[in-house]
């Protein structure tokens, strides 16, 4: 059985290769060549991103250690049409973009994993850490990984069941501790390698790739106290997410976090440390394993590394799903997923949206 593994040249991806290899699959190494922009000396932290050139070199390194062909494929325009312009409008709309889960959904089990039919793959397989198990009824099923540090089931929330099929992750089982160890213990090249701490195509410093493509969208606007009143100006909704206390440029004599950003007034909107609290949401383009036909209790993930909080969700007429915290939650922040779980099993989620 041939089985393609994305390949990003670092140490998971490189590990979950190795055990797909000795579990007696055909493997093939896939990486995807989908960003260029290292030329721009605003940008060189992004050369230490998995999306630079050095990684794919890596990646090679990797195959020709294991024994395994390597291709890699070029998605750069896919990449930029489907991920890098979602995350600059959503900055640009005043929401806080998670783009690894769109890249997850439209590029890698949607693309890449058209391409690798074409290799004579059945399977498409990913260092990421988490679970496919199937129902009694042969449902497959996205399961949080043995690794609840690592657990990257939240980025995976929105795959179908077609996909599901089609997928593996060989890492689901194992510590990121043991992971380590096999790569040592294979003598792989990136054994030492740093996990990529940020957003791939880009540095913390992403307002400069704002203003690279937008200048014409960046304005400066005010600042508003929760009464309404002006207390000062922004240099562009982008600067600015849910929660923020640094950065603000106010010296009120008291601490205060950003609390709305309403991207069409180009307004700020701040207030005390509880006003960031609130016990309800609603998501939008939602994306459920089985029909949500009635009010339901789950556990649920407001950002990839929240504590899973007790919440009802229940279906609307438009699609939407509303969710009702059984306790306040911090910073519910527009643009994020919400993702539900029971136990350990993914349920679905959606988009954040108020």
């Amino acid at each position: 059985m041939r089985v393609a593994v994305a390949m990003s040249g670092g140490v998971d991806s490189s590990v979950a290769a190795a055990i797909l290899k000795e579990e007696g699959y055909d493997v093939i190494g896939i990486t995807m060549h989908v960003w260029s922009d290292f030329s721009n000396p605003a940008c060189e932290e992004r050369k230490r991103s998995c999306c630079a050139p050095s990684h794919i070199d890596d990646a090679r390194q990797v195959a020709h250690q294991l024994g395994i062909p390597h291709y890699v494929l070029d998605f750069r325009a896919d990449f930029d049409r489907l991920i890098v312009d979602y995350f600059c409008q959503e900055y640009l709309n005043g929401k806080t973009p998670n783009p690894c889960i769109p890249c997850n959904q439209k590029l890698k089990f949607v693309l890449l994993a058209k391409r690798v039919k074409e290799l004579g793959a059945q399977y498409i397989a990913t260092g990421h850490y988490a679970q496919i198990q199937q129902d009694n009824e042969g449902n497959f099923l996205l399961k949080s990984a043995k690794d609840k540090n690592k657990d990257q089931s939240y980025f995976l929330f929105n795959l179908k069941q077609k996909q599901l099929k089609h997928t593996l992750f060989p890492l689901g089982n194992f510590t990121k501790a043991r992971i380590r160890r096999l790569a040592g213990e294979l003598n792989l090249k990136v054994a030492n390698k740093p996990d990529s701490q940020q957003v791939c195509f880009t540095d913390q410093h992403y307002q400069e790739l704002l203003k690279e493509r937008f200048p014409e969208r960046i304005k400066k606007g005010v600042i508003l106290d929760y009464l309404g009143h002006k207390v000062g100006e922004h240099k562009g909704i982008h600067l600015y997410t849910i929660g923020q206390r640094k950065g603000l440029g106010l010296a009120l004599g008291y601490p205060v976090y950003v609390t709305e950003i309403d991207s069409i007034a180009n307004t700020i909107k701040i207030g005390a440390y509880d006003d960031l609290y609130s016990d309800s949401l609603i998501a939008q383009h939602c994306h459920m394993a089985y029909e949500l036909s009635h009010s339901k209790i789950v556990q649920i993930k407001i950002r990839s590394r929240h504590k899973a909080a007790k919440a009802i969700i229940s279906p609307l007429d438009n699609g939407k799903i509303k969710v009702k915290f059984a306790r306040p939650q911090r910073a519910i922040t527009p643009g994020q997923a919400a993702v539900f779980y029971a136990e350990d099993c993914v349920l679905g989620g959606g988009w954040i949206d108020v």
